[in-house]
């Protein structure tokens, strides 16, 4: 085990802790639990399916950016991204995925004029929703707004993925 991977597993015990605070402390106001219940137990089986659903298109998404940039570009194997799947581990993880993809996609654009249009690799919007995540298992107002914000950043981060993997495959068939 590397000194990193490490790292990644201590950092992921205070948001285990955060995750399985409101079952800890049900007293305690708001948290993910909290605003599940809106939903009735049914309705919130419903909506954590729909939301891990579209993690898995967005993960997919990521994998194809990784798959498309040269190998030579690459700071991370395009099957790396499946690590968002594993809790607590994937809210730190996240930080490193959209790094690498960040960090490649800028390696990419060296070679690459498709990527010549972009002025940023998204890491502004993809460590936004990583943070904005990590703040979200505050269980109260705060984290709520955090939550709302982290949704914001992921969709807008999403979106500019979806813009670079069109370009790149453009590039190919072009």
């Amino acid at each position: 085990m590397t000194a990193m991977t490490l790292l990644k597993i201590i950092l992921s015990i205070p948001i285990g802790i955060g995750l399985i605070y409101p079952l800890l402390q049900p007293d305690a106001s708001g948290g993910i639990l909290a605003e599940l219940q809106i939903f009735g137990p049914v309705g919130s089986l419903v909506a954590i399916a729909v939301f891990l659903l579209l993690v898995f298109f967005y993960a997919r998404d990521l994998v194809k950016t990784l798959q498309l940039v040269a190998p030579a570009s690459r700071t991370a194997r395009p099957n790396s991204v499946w690590w968002m799947f594993v809790l607590p581990y994937n809210f730190i993880e996240d930080f490193f995925i959209i790094a690498n993809v960040a960090k490649s996609l800028e390696a990419e654009a060296v070679s690459n004029p498709a990527l010549g249009g972009f002025r940023s690799f998204g890491r502004m919007s993809g460590l936004g929703w990583c943070s904005a995540q990590v703040l979200s298992l505050i269980p109260n107002l705060l984290g709520s707004i955090a939550g709302l914000v982290a949704i914001f950043c992921w969709v807008w981060h999403w979106r500019f993925i979806r813009q670079v993997n069109r370009a790149l495959l453009l590039s190919q068939t072009s």
